[in-house]
């Protein structure tokens, strides 16, 4: 039986082992997949002896993507440019190929709620490491422009620089984020998990069409809320289908077969 898991601290209330079991039944795949707790210190032992052991593929969540970016034999071009791994893949020769399949799971989500990429304008709200694994992938799927916004100017600066030769983008404070309309405004901070919502005007959503929480809980979150005091015509999207459409990623990757995802989104929201 081939073996999977997902590594992190805290695991416990991790979805992932429900998604790849739904997807594995679906697919008609003969595996296995479990949680792994891993201590803090001790991630590279702990996947290292996983793979030692027969493993033959893990997802990596948090706080050990950065980790498991340096535990990686070779890395694709999106995890070279996330500076982040999320997905492990053990080669026929034995090494492991690190990938981010993020990105990827962000623009599935956004297309399958009929958003429109192509030429649209994107304010994305946060510069650490969860924006920073989906800018390349917009890019790819044909977005514009995106500024990013953080509450240090000069990571979102250092952010933009990095990307700037992947297409139009733009670093700024959350203060003197610029005075036009977005079409889609993406929160990638972790505001909504204390209720809180970032300090940008809320003047981006004045022709927001889609704005887009990555964190995602079982009421609407805080971010989502206030978007929709200051525009109700916005379609208000978490990021459960974000989680999904990651997991989907990262099953092709190990298994050359892509989940049909609807249904297992529909299992996960219950």
């Amino acid at each position: 039986m081939d073996k999977y898991a997902v590594f992190g601290n805290p695991i416990k209330h991790s979805k992932s082992p429900a998604i790849h079991a739904q997807f594995a039944q679906q697919c008609q795949q003969q595996l296995e997949y479990e949680a792994i707790l891993a201590p803090e210190d001790a991630f590279v032992q702990t996947a290292s002896r996983f793979f030692a052991e027969g493993g033959d593929g893990a997802n990596v969540t948090l706080p050990f993507k950065e980790q498991a970016f340096t535990f990686a034999n070779m890395l694709t071009e999106r995890a070279k440019l996330a500076g982040a791994v999320n997905t492990l893949i053990k080669q026929k020769d034995g090494t492991i190929k690190g990938d981010n399949t993020d990105g990827e799971g962000l623009v599935r989500d956004l297309i399958n709620h009929q958003a429109k990429l192509d030429g649209a304008t994107i304010l994305l709200i946060g510069a650490g490491g969860a924006a920073k694994g989906c800018i390349y992938p917009l890019f790819q799927a044909g977005v514009k422009q995106i500024i990013v916004a953080n509450r240090t100017e000069a990571k979102a600066m250092q952010l933009a620089e990095q990307f700037a030769a992947y297409g139009d983008i733009k670093g700024c404070g959350l203060k003197n984020t610029p005075d036009m309309g977005f079409d889609i405004v993406i929160n990638s901070t972790s505001s909504s998990i204390t209720g809180d919502v970032p300090s940008v005007s809320p003047a981006v959503f004045t022709s927001c069409l889609i704005a887009y929480d990555m964190f995602y809980s079982d009421k609407q979150t805080s971010f989502l809320n206030w978007a929709a005091k200051h525009n109700q015509q916005t379609q208000l999207i978490d990021g459960i289908g974000m989680l999904v459409e990651q997991a989907a990623e990262a099953f092709y990757q190990w298994r050359g077969v892509r989940p049909d995802t609807s249904e297992t989104f529909k299992l996960i929201r219950g």
